[in-house]
């Protein structure tokens, strides 16, 4: 569009329209597997956008949702079809669940066969990813596909962020189109100012309060303002349960600790706290059942939130919707200085000893002392989580990402798409055996590009998780927990990539120092010991 808002009387291609709007949001890469409804686009590939070739359409995602955090820009993903587009959905899922941006366009048959039922076509394309993306559409005309692509990048990085879909058959590439001008769309949502004085009247006046901080904080950037703001005003600091970022420095002395994802021993944990406000996150994501007592009265709640459904679902309390940078802002600037005594933050526990078979502990422990201090984790263990929150505490902003979906299969390629936006620091991708095979392949991307990577593969021959579930489900002979026989060091050398296996707690500080200094990418495989973890069976 023009600036008075007029399309613009010059005619390009389909092509040449979208790549130019790519070029003014700042899209420098695309990521994809490419199939022969994506050949027109594909074709004469401009040397000015990178063309990120992942192995599998989940990885392709799992890449650009990496990348995107790590930028803070949409990811760009290009896919085939209904074919392609159904191995993507666990990821488009995450994405989801993760509020990636992220503009995802597939390949449809051309419109002329498409009353056939032609081959690799998409039966109502735009149905198919749906709930799960922002907007979904496959334009009537060619000469419409610019401006969906533009209207699918605004709704995308519109908070709360997330995926959108853009279904273009084969033969619009070539079309003539008008230039669709990109614009700017501000993001910000201030917070209703009679809500902001009643949460700074609440914590005036409570005696024990507590922040329970989540994803949004760190994906908004504000870490330094939610420790500036938890100082003044002196309240205890948690993590919301599941959170996929690291929104508060663990090692702070006002950090409490992480919520549990059970109704019952969050309320517990929460139980002393008289005013209890949730920022950047629900209240709360449960993964059990149970009676949540948190919510019987005896707190009064707060939220925070740029999620307008999530703040609709809040069963009690207040809920402020703004985005978190005005929001922090302005309640630290109306907050007063509290009185109160400072709270006591969570006493990590001793260093875990050496022993063979090798303690998960004493790997975690060992990765925390090895990783440079400006390296990012990217995770996906879930039956150490417990354990990695004890012995790997994180530094705060941009230091910590995971799945939000519980769904295997991300953290392998998000680590490729981080090391992608951040290529003068070290990614570090922390995965289980059972884990790492959802997404191997993504470990050739990583090995072609040399990224600054280094995957730590805990090794505990199954999956660690279903373990821990059959014994609180008390359920017996569960088939299907057990993996043996897995090689991933020649799993990985086969890709490309330098790997070493350590079994013995002696091997295992040079192999993390040696894995982090690699130039390119590495992969650190540690057979540990088996036992069972604990997840819901105990209190803290």
């Amino acid at each position: 569009m023009s600036k008075n808002g007029k399309t613009g009387s010059k005619s390009v291609t389909v092509k040449q329209a979208t790549l130019d709007l790519l070029r003014a949001f700042g899209i420098r890469r695309v990521f994809g597997n490419p199939g022969s409804t994506e050949l027109p686009f594909l074709s004469d590939w401009p040397d000015d956008i990178d063309y990120v070739l992942a192995l599998q359409e989940a990885s392709a995602v799992g890449m650009a949702d990496g990348y995107a955090q790590a930028t803070r820009n949409a990811g760009f993903v290009n896919l085939h079809s209904a074919a392609g587009v159904g191995n993507a959905l666990g990821n488009i899922y995450t994405a989801h669940r993760n509020q990636t941006p992220l503009v995802i366009t597939a390949g449809q048959q051309a419109r002329s066969i498409l009353p056939l039922q032609a081959f690799l076509y998409a039966e109502r394309a735009s149905e198919f990813p749906r709930p799960y993306v922002k907007y979904s559409v496959e334009p009537a005309r060619p000469e419409d596909v610019p401006a969906a692509i533009a209207r699918a990048y605004y709704t995308a990085m519109q908070p709360p962020c997330g995926p959108t879909f853009v279904s273009i058959p084969i033969d619009d590439w070539a079309h003539a189109a008008a230039p669709v001008e990109a614009r700017k769309v501000s993001r910000e949502i201030g917070p209703e100012l009679d809500a902001m004085k009643a949460l700074v009247a609440a914590l005036g006046s409570a005696k024990h309060p507590a922040l329970v901080v989540g994803p949004g904080v760190d994906r908004a950037g504000t870490v330094d303002l939610m420790v500036r703001v938890a100082e003044k005003a002196r309240a205890s600091v948690w993590v919301s349960p599941f959170s996929a970022r690291c929104s508060f420095p663990e090692r702070h002395p006002q950090f409490a600790g992480f919520l549990h994802a059970s109704p019952a021993q969050l309320s517990d944990a929460l139980r002393e706290h008289d005013l209890v406000v949730v920022i950047g996150a629900p209240v709360f994501t449960f993964h059990v059942e149970g009676h949540a007592a948190i919510f019987d009265g005896g707190a009064t709640i707060f939220q925070i939130t740029d999620d307008a459904d999530a703040a609709a679902v809040t069963p009690v309390g207040t809920s402020i919707i703004a985005t978190m940078k005005p929001a922090l802002s302005l309640l630290l600037d109306m907050l007063p200085d509290s009185k109160r005594a400072a709270p006591k933050g969570r006493t990590l526990p001793p260093a875990p000893q050496a022993a063979d078979p090798l303690p998960v502990e004493f790997l975690l422990h060992s990765l925390s002392q090895a990783m440079p201090e400006d390296a990012s984790l990217v995770e996906e263990v879930p039956s150490h989580r417990p354990a990695m929150q004890k012995f790997l505490p994180m530094r705060g902003q941009d230091s910590f990402y995971t799945m939000a979906s519980g769904g295997l299969g991300y953290s392998l390629p998000a680590a490729v798409g981080m090391a992608l936006g951040k290529p003068n620091r070290r990614t570090v991708c922390l995965i289980g055996d059972g884990s790492a095979m959802y997404s191997i392949q993504a470990l050739w991307t990583a090995a072609q590009r040399k990224l600054p990577l280094t995957i730590v593969v805990i090794n505990n021959s199954g999956y660690g998780a279903m373990r821990s579930f059959s014994q609180v489900m008390q359920v017996r002979n569960v088939p299907g927990l057990e993996l043996p026989g897995i090689d991933f060091v020649r799993l990985a050398e086969g890709m490309g990539c330098h790997a070493v296996r350590v079994s013995k707690a002696a091997e295992l500080g040079e192999a993390l120092k040696r894995g982090m200094a690699h130039e390119g990418t590495s992969l650190v495989e540690v057979v540990v010991d088996s036992a069972v973890p604990v997840l819901y069976g105990q209190k803290h």
